[in-house]
């Protein structure tokens, strides 16, 4: 008997093996997005970089995401899964290695764009070689588990940061890391090239998801909670060293536990839509509470510790917003296919606030110090407010909603 359950063991544990070796490498790809925050502090002492510069090396990881979505999706559908998966996992190694190496400013920032052209390509790929190398039974936990990469490595580059003496000692382990994941991810079995229907009816889809209300809808809600969450997240181990004085490796800490409550966020929003709560309700309630504590933080009103309370209610009512949104992407694609492409407008809505919230919130504190950040987490709550009410007038899904779910499900991406 013991036998038999130890194979059983020995079974389920290979059959999850490949789960992780996705989820994992995921993980590694969004510490690289995690790390330049953390880095801030050091950036600035060895080269003297100012807050919209430290702003436009984490940005800069989403422009191709703002710009390639949907053609990285095309990608995948030509090339298989798994080569996208390999490619992107490489990017990312080769432009970390490059970043270790930048004699300044303008060499680091173009070693980040390597970096984003790997994070695009596996946060495209990733979600395709899941649904093929999960098991049926699998596949829920599976994609629960995806979503929920990105605070993951968030949060582990603000616990890894601090342990290092200087910036490009944490360049080169995340290459080491991205190789790592590189050599696990290569066990993965090979995917078909796949088939490609030409950039005509490319194109063609593409026009019919932007012509739809509800897509521009759900892109629109993805970069304004975006624009938010990095906005903060981007400069909360600055906001804790310099306003609170705290030393790097406790603001280390401190950033990872209000990171890592966009975990929950992500996880209770799944537990509320499957018990009935409207989803514009959840994604207003968010995005209300996103801009009221965002005020708490960047005002000089509460005491340390209420800031960063506020700051750990913020990151975790933000994670409501992502999957909320994600899940509400079959109700407005206006054809079954077109989910996917809801889902890269979606992806590509995220990076865009990526791009706009540490630029602009890097740029504003530069000029006018930190209350002026506030004035844009506010404003930007009170649109997501606007876009939750539109989203309530989408109504309930058709009737093949429940399949196209499936599908979305199978092809969903997550930037925050």
């Amino acid at each position: 008997m013991l036998a038999i359950r130890s194979v059983e063991s020995t079974r389920e544990r290979r059959r999850w093996t490949p789960v992780w070796i996705v989820v994992g490498s995921g993980v590694v790809l969004a510490l690289q997005v995690g790390k330049a925050s953390i880095a801030g502090p050091l950036l600035r002492g060895d080269l003297g970089l100012d807050l919209a510069a430290i702003g436009w090396l984490t940005a800069v990881i989403a422009v191709l995401g703002m710009l390639g979505g949907m053609p990285a999706g095309s990608l995948v559908a030509a090339w298989g899964d798994r080569r996208v998966f390999l490619a992107g996992i490489g990017a990312s190694a080769v432009g970390a290695a490059l970043g270790a190496l930048a004699p300044g400013y303008g060499w680091l920032l173009a070693a980040r764009l390597a970096e984003g052209l790997g994070f695009l390509l596996v946060v495209v790929a990733g979600p395709a070689l899941l649904q093929r190398v999960a098991v049926p039974g699998q596949r829920n936990l599976s994609f629960a588990l995806w979503s929920c990469f990105m605070p993951t490595g968030m949060a582990l580059a603000m616990l890894a940061g601090p342990l290092f003496s200087s910036w490009r000692a944490m360049w080169w382990a995340s290459a080491a890391l991205s190789a790592i994941a590189l050599a696990a991810a290569v066990s993965l079995p090979a995917s078909a090239r796949g088939t490609w229907t030409g950039w005509r009816n490319t194109g063609r889809d593409s026009l019919a998801t932007l012509r739809g209300r509800g897509p521009l809808l759900l892109a629109a809600g993805f970069g304004l909670y975006s624009l938010q969450f990095f906005a903060l997240f981007s400069f909360l181990p600055i906001l804790l060293t310099e306003r609170m004085s705290m030393p790097l490796q406790t603001a280390g800490l401190f950033a990872a536990a209000a990171t890592a409550a966009n975990i929950a966020g992500n996880l209770c929003a799944g537990f509320l839509i499957e018990r009935g709560v409207a989803r514009w309700t959840l994604v207003a309630g968010a995005s209300v509470v996103m801009g009221l504590a965002g005020c708490g933080i960047f005002l000089p009103l509460l005491p340390d510790t209420g800031a960063f309370l506020l700051c750990v209610l913020f990151s975790a009512a933000g994670g409501l917003v992502p999957a909320t949104l994600l899940a509400t992407a079959p109700m407005a694609a206006p054809q079954a296919h077109l989910v996917p492409l809801v889902i890269g407008l979606m992806m590509q809505g995220n990076n865009v606030g990526q791009v706009a919230g540490p630029a602009a919130v890097g740029g504003a504190i530069q000029a006018f110090g930190w209350p002026a950040a506030a004035v844009i987490v506010a404003v930007a709550g009170l649109l997501a407010v606007g876009v939750a009410l539109g989203l309530r007038r989408l109504g309930r899904p058709g009737p093949d909603a429940a399949q196209r779910g499936n599908d979305s499900g199978k092809t969903a991406v997550r930037g925050s």
